[in-house]
């Protein structure tokens, strides 16, 4: 990224999300050296790269060789005997347009290294890596050393004698509302109980909007004592102002010093090892130093599982411990490191090389704790479970030499017969299908990759969807992603789709399709959409890789057929949803007035419009609405007749661009004066409870009227936006001119406005939903009796036009919808004296962004392909699966088995859920089983008796006997109302029996058809 104040929000916007603006430009003036160019130095090269640093050199002095295509994205069997650095240069180039990129063929000195801020070594020596650590220490270079061998690779940081650390953990501050101060030494604030406020012991706050007790709001940040979940004790208030109410409390983030060795002295110290409780992460902090040791005595690696060289290696660690003293040695995982050192995979260089880009995003942005100083990984569980069935290891001089090195040739084409179901092309499923090329999943003759996404590729997803330039911004990802992998692998089999994965689509991902497949990996990017999938990879007995991000959080998952527990049913909480009434009257958080104005826009601009038009064209469309209830039926029909009638009817359809200011100019007065004064007439500022308490307390802000002022920028903003989106759902053309608007807006007729008492506001959900109970009233009734009348009259549908509804879209700065939001919120803030924010904020809570960053997408998929290996060799043992979970702002990782499948019992014998009864429904010739027939051959075969069959939410069978003598299919239609589609080849029936009524879950029937 060029040495700028200026960031480029399209490309790094969800990145900004993770670094923010201050980090993002800190990084703009590092300048990286990474040196060697095989897998892993390309996989650092590439996340840095789009990280958006100054520039970044990369350096190789060798030649591109066989086994370097195993993991080397960027590298073609025609570059063969060429340098890998030159041969890299165009392709990283063009991953970003802010950074300098360039090559360097000649070997590392001293006085090179010393024109970099960062210092990557991949690929080298352990004199090299001690040399240059000591020179990088002394001069205040930031030193990260890299290396992977076959299935085992480690890291190591050193940042200096003093390293600043801005922001630890990358978090947004704590803060918490105030309930009360009292008065003492020292002093105790107690916080709202809704949630406990989050703090911890010696944490520094400041405080702010606190009435009565206003000397909080001014003195410096103070350090607090926790006490409880929702109190804790700050310094002395013994001599304040007694504390009325109100006030917020918030974390000030404080920077901490980082202190390092250089290489040379942390290799004698285990302590720097980190997860050093595990004894083979110690084991391998030797081992790796044995390596480089053997190799500068016999100038190779080990031999492809060689026992000799391998007991040579062991030697030498044992040596080396003589020294270290540790109390156990892992000299198996010894043995395997010096077995398949000459292996290099993708998977594994995926995993490292995004930890030490990481850490160099750490090194240039001064965000997030760094590495310290060691750290060491393995996945030698992917080797197979039993040692015989390992075969040939020899060279192929072919692609994928430096897998074969590992898992035999054998294994290799029995990867390239695979057949597999990639669903997502996004930022995961970009990484995915890299490493599918690298290590030839489906690239045999009976092999193939089938990917679907619906999505078409934007600017912010060129920042970490890798395969993306920006000459295809607006085609499919997923044409464009499966044309890059074959330009990686040629001899890849891929299919793109742009179908969304969901029961509309299922007529092309059939019976027929699944049961081809031998495994599913999801690249997808919300909850709902993994559980429809993960139902179908149960359905069809089907092994599910998935994985996911959050900045820097990233987690894997492996469901395994009969052995792992699914990733099951959406668990999420609606109880994080935020109450109507607080977003209706009470609002006390800015996501509280964004979720507001988000649904302001979706009522104004989408449903509204898409109403009418349904109304236009669905001559039942009056008469369905009235059977959601009334009060329902009184808004959506009064808002079609509103929107429809023009403005001397006393409707707000618009003539003309002055029409559309008038009307915004008169909503923001409803929404930000009116409905505000409504509310204190109802709840005034002194109003006390029936408890003797203030209403105007804790989270209940007690708002203000606000008046428009036209020099005000953000009354302005919201005018411009709402006047322009109204303009749109009529056809009507708007502008920007705020001249011209402002000369309009001198005319506009505002109404006059008085409060009325009979207007019930609700302080509850629980009153809300009392009162939707009771229906409407009498006054009600009669508008929707008028409301109906209005819209039965011909001349009225005769006259009416279509209207144009608009679908939210975050990311055009050109459309008014993030324009109306900012304004529409930051309003309602104003009126709560809620602190306003900015765009880039507000786009984030209200578009429901997900930050992401290069770094985590890559680490997250290459530890899934680490699970891909499993799957294809048939691990049987839920010991050799992983489930992982990650946080790398501060190196937090956790590597659990996964959860075994839950068991139950059903009239004493037991399943899981991957069991089911399935029952072919022509057993009997060519004719298809009646329900009867269904019904007895469960009783025939298992032992049980169907009291209650259900197909979805439909009762196929609940003791009637004429359904009987009908064939399975014939009931369906009947209760369902509908005809079975032509690509349902397998129906599934959820029994209930008489042998265990009380049995919460039984297998289901799965019938073919």
């Amino acid at each position: 990224m060029a040495e700028t104040n200026q960031i480029d929000e399209g490309f790094y916007s969800r990145q900004l999300y993770v670094l923010g603006h201050e980090a993002m430009r800190r990084m703009g003036r590092a300048d990286v050296l990474i040196a060697g160019m095989r897998g892993l130095g390309v996989e650092i090269a590439k996340n840095v790269i789009l990280s958006g640093v100054k520039s970044v050199t990369i350096q190789d002095e060798g030649q591109a060789v066989w086994t370097d295509l195993s993991s080397q994205f960027f590298l073609k069997e025609s570059h063969l005997g060429q340098n890998r650095a030159t041969c890299s240069l165009q392709q990283l180039s063009a991953l970003n347009p802010h950074v300098c990129v360039s090559a360097l063929t000649k070997p590392l000195d001293e006085n090179l290294l010393l024109n970099f801020q960062v210092v990557v070594l991949t690929d080298s020596s352990l004199d090299d890596q001690k040399r240059f650590g000591n020179l990088c220490h002394s001069h205040g270079i930031k030193f990260i050393v890299a290396d992977t061998k076959g299935l085992c690779g480690h890291l190591f940081c050193d940042f200096g004698d003093e390293f600043e650390v801005l922001d630890k953990d990358g978090e947004m501050p704590t803060s918490a509302i105030i309930e009360s101060i009292s008065r003492g030494n020292p002093g105790v604030v107690t916080c709202l109980d809704d949630q406990s406020h989050g703090f911890s012991d010696g944490t520094k706050v400041v405080f702010s909007e606190v009435q009565g007790m206003t000397e909080l709001n001014s003195i410096s940040p103070v350090e607090i004592k926790v006490l409880g979940q929702h109190s804790f004790s700050i310094s002395d208030t013994s001599a304040f102002s007694e504390y009325k109410r109100g006030g917020v409390v918030t974390e000030v983030k404080q920077p901490c010093i980082v202190k390092f060795k250089p290489l040379s002295e942390a290799l004698l110290d285990h302590q720097l090892l980190i997860r050093n409780d595990f004894v083979r992460h110690k084991t391998l902090h030797l081992a790796f130093q044995a390596l480089h040791s053997f190799v500068k005595e016999k100038q190779r690696l080990p031999h492809h599982w060689s026992k000799s060289d391998a007991e040579v290696l062991l030697d030498k660690v044992r040596e080396l411990n003589t020294v270290a003293q540790l109390e156990e040695l892992d000299e198996a995982a010894v043995r395997t490191l010096s077995y398949t050192a000459q292996g290099d995979l993708a998977p594994i260089n995926a995993f490292i090389g995004s930890l030490a880009a990481q850490e160099v995003i750490k090194a240039c942005s001064r965000k997030f704790m760094p590495l310290q100083q060691w750290f060491y990984f393995d996945a030698l569980e992917c080797l197979p479970e039993e040692e015989n069935q390992l075969e040939d290891f020899a060279p192929e001089h072919g692609r994928y030499d430096g897998q074969i090195a590992v898992f035999g040739s054998a294994f290799q084409e029995k990867l390239e017969r695979q057949k597999y179901f990639l669903v997502g092309a996004g930022a995961i499923g970009c990484e995915l299908l890299k490493n599918f090329a690298l290590i030839g999943l489906g690239a045999g003759e009976e092999g193939h990759i089938t990917v679907t996404d619906m999505d078409f590729i934007e600017r912010s997803n060129l920042n970490r969807q890798f395969l993306f330039r920006s000459q295809d911004i607006g085609k499919p990802k997923s044409e464009i992603a499966a044309r890059a992998v074959q330009e990686m692998n040629p001899r890849m089999k891929i299919t793109a789709h742009q179908n969304r994965l969901d029961p509309d689509s299922e007529g092309v991902y059939d019976y027929n399709f699944f049961r081809g497949l031998d495994g599913v990996a999801s690249a997808l990017d919300n909850v709902e959409a993994r559980v429809y999938l993960d139902g179908r990879c149960v359905q069809y007995q089907k092994p599910l890789l998935d994985g996911g991000t959050q900045g820097n959080q990233g987690h894997t998952l492996v469901v395994v057929p009969h052995l792992t527990e699914s990733y099951g049913q959406d668990t999420s909480s609606s109880n994080n949803a935020i109450p109507l009434c607080t977003l209706k009257n009470f609002p006390y958080r800015i996501e509280h007035t964004l979720q507001w104005a988000r649904d302001q826009f979706e009522g104004l601009f989408k449903q509204t419009p898409e109403n009418v038009n349904l109304f236009l064209r669905d001559a039942g469309f009056v008469e369905r609405t009235l059977g959601v209830g009334d009060a329902e039926a009184l808004e959506v029909l009064g808002g079609v007749w509103s929107s429809i009638a023009d403005m001397k009817a006393g409707g707000q359809r618009p003539a003309t661009w002055e029409d559309c200011i008038s009307w915004a100019r008169c909503k923001l007065q409803t929404l930000y004066n009116n409905d505000i004064r409504q509310l204190l007439h109802s709840f005034p500022p002194e109003q006390i409870t029936s408890n003797g308490l203030p209403f105007w307390s804790g989270s209940k802000r007690c708002p203000h009227p606000l008046t428009f002022d036209p020099n005000n920028t953000t009354h302005m903003e919201y005018v411009v936006a709402a006047a322009n989106l109204y303009a749109h759902i009529y056809g009507i053309n708007g502008t920007r001119d705020w001249a011209s608007i402002r000369r309009i807006l001198e005319i506009v007729h505002v109404p006059s406005f008085t409060p009325k008492s009979s207007v019930k506001i609700h302080v509850t959900d629980k009153e809300m939903e009392e009162e939707k109970e009771k229906g409407c009233d009498d006054a009600e009734k009669a508008r929707l009796e008028e409301v109906k009348g209005k819209l039965a009259s011909p001349s009225l549908k005769s006259s009416a036009m279509q209207m144009y509804p608009i679908d939210f879209e975050k990311d055009d700065d050109s459309n008014f919808h993030m324009d109306y939001i900012v304004a529409a919120s930051n309003l309602r803030a104003e009126n709560y004296d809620i602190p306003a924010a900015d765009r880039h904020q507000s786009k984030r809570i209200a578009g429901r962004i997900i930050p992401a960053i290069a770094t985590t997408t890559s680490a997250v998929a290459g530890l899934m392909c680490l699970e891909l290996y499993k799957l294809v060799q048939g691990h049987k043992k839920i010991s050799s699966y992983r489930t992982a979970y990650f946080y790398m702002a501060n190196q937090y990782f956790v590597l659990s088995h996964p959860s075994q499948a839950q068991k139950f019992k059903v009239a004493g014998k037991t399943y899981t859920q991957w069991d089911d009864f399935l029952v072919e429904g022509r057993r009997y010739g060519q004719q298809e089983m009646t329900l009867g027939d269904l019904i007895q051959y469960i009783k025939e075969k298992y032992s049980l008796t169907i009291s209650i069959l259900f197909y979805g939410p439909a009762t196929l069978y609940k003791g009637q006997e004429e359904r009987l003598n009908l064939s399975v299919s014939d009931v369906v239609k009947m209760v369902t109302k509908k005809d079975i589609p032509p690509h349902k080849k397998m129906l599934e029936f959820i029994p209930t029996f008489d042998e265990d009524e009380d049995c919460e879950l039984d297998p289901p029937i799965r019938y073919l058809l």
